[in-house]
């Protein structure tokens, strides 16, 4: 791939990603994406032939490191001599977290996340689920063990709502923003150990 290439190609990815999180899949439109990435149409018809297709590797690029960083962490906490809930919780928040605050444009792809949770986007759904879905069934293999009074369905349940949680914080909806006199490393961290805290005790409810 050339650098012309690869820079135009981010460059809508990018102008997609801020638009969606503003606006919604619907609400952006492609003319709207072209204009913001300084594109014509026929380079968003070439590089992703849709705006269903432009839609999936907006999620793509984030997801596909995301997971990764999440299993290698899952699988160093599963490594140790004693398997602890909160470490693995930790394998499951930390990256999100990380990706949400390091890197360029992850605020935006956490609004973008938010959204296909709440809208009624069949397509997406199955898309993420066939896509992403196992890496939350390793980690309910795991907490299974370490939890083996809940039943499946239940696991799930608590399960659900605690990625709500993570995708809240992340895309930073809540009263509880970064003020500008704590860093960004600071914020992570209270993140982190109040939502760790928090869906360690709610998994372990009777």
């Amino acid at each position: 791939m050339t650098a012309a290439h690869f820079s135009t190609r981010e460059r809508i990815l990018g102008a997609a990603e801020t638009l969606f999180a503003r606006h919604g899949f619907a609400g952006a439109s492609l003319r709207q994406v072209t204009a913001a990435a300084n594109v014509n149409l026929a380079a968003v018809n070439y590089h992703f032939g849709s705006k269903d297709n432009l839609i999936e590797e907006v999620f793509r690029r984030r997801l596909d490191e995301l997971n990764a960083r999440r299993l290698a962490a899952l699988a160093a906490a599963t490594a140790k001599a004693e398997l602890d809930l909160e470490d693995v919780l930790a394998a499951f928040v930390r990256p999100a977290l990380e990706l949400s605050l390091d890197q360029p444009g992850g605020h935006a792809f956490m609004r973008v996340l938010a959204r296909a949770f709440a809208e009624h986007d069949e397509r997406l759904r199955k898309f993420l689920s066939d896509n992403y879905g196992h890496v939350l069934r390793e980690f309910a293999v795991v907490f299974a063990r370490l939890l083996p009074l809940l039943d499946k369905e239940e696991l799930y349940w608590r399960l659900d709502i605690i990625t709500g949680a993570l995708t809240h914080s992340m895309a930073d909806f809540g009263p509880m923003k970064r003020r500008g006199s704590v860093s960004e490393e600071v914020h992570r961290e209270r993140t982190a150990t109040h939502l760790i805290r928090f869906a360690a005790a709610g998994l372990r409810a009777p």
